[in-house]
């Protein structure tokens, strides 16, 4: 267990750890004593006959029928405790409920009030009235009384009544004996054993499975000493004679000089390093705290992936006492997919089952010695699945696995221990909505209240936003003086440092004299007059990026522009709509052929990448020129930072300076109107805001050195201007502008309101039990994509693996895709190889929302139904049980609900509407 965990389960007890210790080792052997009840005891007759006939009387399980429902064992075995401690130990029944609660919620809920009152109401539930009552309260006595003296609590108890629980331990608590619960109930871990094998029954059995369970131990790091150079010098492959940038000596200097660890907000522009800046931060802040882990969480599955292989190589950098194992997650919902993360898995496998040893077994110690080694990083086995994954030591995954943790839904518990004893980075915070934003600020008070120490990054936070961010970790108001101060703050690069119950701090560390000067000039959008521009910008070469906002506008204009150059230029897409396999393969090639300067990477002489948002993010490209369908300005000045990023050698003579080409918008009306599929994906008010803080670079007169931006220093004001609300706009604006601030308002006013619904509360005051957290939840919650559709808003669109129909009726795996797994046989009578399976689940695809659209979303969903193979769903299927199918013809086509869809490797997925 995690050191800061340790110590936030011992410090309202005044035992300190050893009460700590006593108090889990307690809750945990007392946690199924609601099977001591009529309601559980019935459920097998020969058992309660054998329990009958020693004068435990109960009905038989028909005759109580229904009514069991209302006495689980859990709730049952919290009633049963608050009543032992009041009439046993004299503990006031409010007093009870903050320990109890921890057995009625270990199976994954606490209950709700009015659970509790319909059971309480039940009596006989827990006690067969009658003759045998005071037998049941007996037996039930013994068990609490002899599990109070066995761990030691039994003489805690007058101490810890009136010890105020905060609902943070609470919820550690209950997630603690959950993973108890769980271990100990493992028939891999612990076979069933008889009477006569001796030992085996005691503590040679919990030897054994100690040994066979073979967890990881949680990452203890020491406060790394030396100089921030020294420091990441250690940790990153630095080129020689290279020093940490400014704002990287900043945040381990705010790291280490912060009086608490808490939230640090790191600002500054893209490419600067902040990723390497929050992992050294991370380390400093997990020395200070006893952190044991590292949870990275990114906007996409593509930045994630795109992040895990950097998180390896600083594992492998980092110092770690000689033999030690350090878990390791990839967390999304295609991990086994990813070849860095399947590789991990496939070195770390084995069984999970006990192992009989000799002698004394070493069990956990916090005892720590020298760091000298780098450690063995594994994906153990027991540390698998969405509920125990997250426990992990180093995770990264989408944000949606920070955002559950906020989320009304089973086993809540388990996700706050899987963060509670971890250092959290959050990168790209700018690219959240309001409905998102909700349950990230929800879930930064609980880990405020849990002093997990918070890294959160971005090249384009909205002032406002910072704001919110800071106020939420502290659990104060944003409207206070304190915290209305750091919206006001307009220096860039920017650090803003929030420790527990201390006033917020910032730190301009100023810039690493990296930047630009980026010419911006408007557009016609016409995909004709685009193609006439490039034909001239391109005399001598050059490589360009064209982002859209739609992989409609995506497709046609790579089209158009196909058709315009010909075989001379290459034009590539970039867009969501792929199979899984070719977009990473469309990665790939793009950081191939635009990445950094590298020894062999030859450049492309003339080339033009359209692209869609994927462009935006996760992918270190450099291009000579810039075209972009206007978006909210802090994701244009992301565009932008894909413009002349890495200092390069023989740029054509009209490409030597940075240039940015708008377009996307109607310039002939007032105000200038945005297409109409962008305002569908951003809405018309962020984009009219995004327009007016750029139209005074777009209407510059003259020289075009007054129609520039100035990357980095003008980020912050264009940011600011973008989102202030009483920001100005333009004379004859006013009213259209108006308007859509109206219908942005209650658009965002009814993302809050749906967010509400299955957004956890708020912290409640110490010694308020747990009773009706989860009330109303969604069940289990997953990072699948009904999973992901509770803590994200909109529409979701529907996901298929596409393989192929041949000629002559048979399937395959789809024949393009490399290294030996096209054209794999998937027989339709048989559950095809482990190879194949996975090579076909590895060609997932999302289809677009058209397909998604509530009239004819249930035809969709029925028609591809409608190819169904019994044999995928056996339970050796693991690839492919359970997912939808979509077969295409050996010509790449398909019809679907009156659409036809066509698929191919250079441009991806086309739907177009059946004649």
């Amino acid at each position: 267990m995690p050191g800061h965990v340790r110590e936030l389960v011992a410090g309202p007890l005044p035992g300190g750890e050893v009460d700590g210790r006593r108090l889990v080792v307690w809750l945990a052997g007392v946690h199924d004593i609601g099977k001591a009840t009529p309601a559980f005891a019935c459920q097998v007759d020969a058992l309660a006959d054998r329990m009958r006939g020693v004068g435990l009387a109960m009905p038989y399980r028909r005759e109580m029928g229904a009514d069991r429902r209302v006495a689980p064992h859990g709730l049952a075995g919290q009633l049963l405790l608050q009543e032992w401690l009041e009439e046993r130990h004299g503990w006031a029944w409010r007093a009870t409920g903050q320990f109890a609660v921890v057995i009625g919620g270990h199976h994954g809920a606490p209950p709700d009030e009015g659970q509790v009152h319909a059971l309480d109401s039940r009596p006989e539930m827990l006690r067969t009235p009658g003759a045998s009552e005071g037998l049941w309260r007996q037996v039930q006595e013994e068990l609490l009384d002899a599990n109070a003296e066995a761990s030691g609590a039994g003489e805690r108890l007058a101490d810890w009544r009136r010890v105020k629980l905060p609902q943070t331990v609470q919820v550690l608590l209950s997630a603690l004996v959950i993973v108890a619960d769980w271990t100990a109930s493992n028939t891999d871990l612990f076979p069933y054993a008889g009477a006569d094998e001796g030992d085996r029954s005691g503590a040679g059995r919990v030897a054994a499975a100690w040994r066979g369970l073979d967890l990881p131990e949680p990452w203890r790091p020491v406060e790394p000493v030396g100089t921030a150079a020294e420091l990441f010098a250690a940790r990153f492959d630095l080129p020689t004679g290279a020093r940490p940038r400014p704002v990287q000596e900043a945040a381990v200097r705010m790291a280490r000089e912060m009086p608490r660890p808490g939230l640090l907000i790191v600002e500054a522009p893209m490419g600067e390093g902040k990723t390497e800046a929050a992992l050294a931060a991370a380390e400093v802040l997990a020395a200070r705290c006893g952190a044991g882990g590292v949870f990275f969480a990114l906007p996409t599955m593509a930045t994630g992936n795109a992040m895990f292989p950097r998180l390896l190589d600083w594992l492998d950098h980092l110092p770690a006492q000689d033999g030690v194992r350090l878990s390791v997650l990839l967390a999304h919902s295609k991990s086994a997919l990813n070849k860095d993360f399947a590789a991990l898995r496939a070195r770390s496998w084995r069984r999970v089952v006990a192992v009989d040893v000799d002698g004394d077994v070493d069990l956990p110690s916090a005892a720590t010695t020298t760091p000298r080694a780098p450690a063995e990083l594994v994906a153990h086995q027991w540390l698998n699945g969405r509920k125990k994954g997250m426990l992990s030591s180093f995770v990264v995954g989408t944000i949606d696995q920070l955002l559950f943790a906020g989320l009304k839904s089973r086993h809540l518990a388990l996700r706050h221990l899987a963060v509670a004893g971890k250092v959290v980075v959050i990168d790209e915070a700018h690219a959240y909505d309001t409905y998102m934003n909700s349950y990230l600020d929800r879930v930064l008070g609980w880990l405020g209240a849990y002093g997990v120490p918070v890294v959160v990054l971005s090249a384009t936070l909205p002032p406002d936003r910072r704001r919110e961010l800071a106020a939420a970790y502290a659990g104060v108001s944003a409207e206070g003086e304190q915290y209305a101060a750091l919206a006001r703050a307009d220096a860039y690069p920017l650090l803003t440092a929030v420790a527990p119950e201390r006033p917020p701090m910032q730190e301009a560390p100023g810039g690493s004299g990296r930047g630009s000067t980026v010419q911006v000039e408007g557009l016609a959008d016409d995909v004709g007059t685009l193609a006439d521009r490039l034909a001239v910008e391109l005399a001598d070469g050059g490589c360009v990026l064209v982002v859209r906002n739609t992989v409609g506008r995506v497709l046609e204009t790579a089209e158009a522009l196909r058709d315009r150059f010909g075989e001379g230029t290459e034009v590539t897409v970039a867009h969501a709509r792929f199979l899984d396999l070719d977009r990473a393969a469309n990665d790939a090639r793009l950081l191939e052929l635009f990445g950094p300067p590298a020894p062999g990477r030859i450049r492309p002489a003339r080339h033009i990448v359209v692209a869609s948002q994927v462009a935006e993010q996760s992918l270190d490209v450099d291009f000579d020129l810039l075209v972009t369908d206007l978006a909210p300005v802090d994701l244009v000045l992301q565009r932008m930072g894909r413009l002349h990023r890495h200092p390069r050698a023989g740029r054509p003579e009209r490409l030597r300076v940075p240039r940015c080409l708008l377009t996307g918008v109607d310039w002939a009306v007032e105000p200038p109107a945005p297409v109409r599929g962008s305002e569908r994906v951003y809405g018309r008010y962020p984009l009219l805001r995004s327009l007016a803080a750029l139209l005074p670079v777009l209407s510059s007169t003259g020289d075009s050195a007054n129609r520039v931006v100035r990357l980095p220093e003008d980020i912050p004001t264009l940011v600011r201007q973008a989102y202030d609300a009483a920001g100005q706009v333009p004379q004859g604006w006013a009213e259209a502008v108006g308007e859509a601030r109206e219908a942005h308002q209650r658009a965002r006013a009814d993302q809050e309101r749906r967010a509400g619904t299955f957004r956890i509360g708020e912290v409640a005051a110490a010694g308020r039990s747990l009773v009706g957290w989860v009330a109303g939840s969604v069940g289990d919650a997953d990072d699948t994509p009904a999973g992901r559709a509770q803590v994200r808003d909109g529409q979701d669109s529907l996901e298929v693996i596409v393989i192929q129909r041949l000629a002559d009726g048979s399937l395959a795996t789809v024949g393009w895709i490399g290294e030996g797994r096209g054209g794999l046989p998937l027989p339709q009578d048989a559950v095809p190889t482990a190879e194949a399976a996975k090579a076909a689940a590895a060609c997932g695809l999302r289809l677009p929302l058209q397909l998604s659209h509530p009239k004819i979303i249930d035809q969709v969903i029925a028609e591809i139904e409608h190819f169904y193979v019994p044999a995928w769903q056996a339970k050796e299927s693991y690839w492919l049980a359970g997912e939808l199918i979509l077969p295409i013809d050996a010509d790449c086509r398909t019809r679907l609900a009156g659409f036809v869809l066509n698929y191919s490797r250079a441009q991806g997925l086309e739907v177009l509407r059946e004649k």
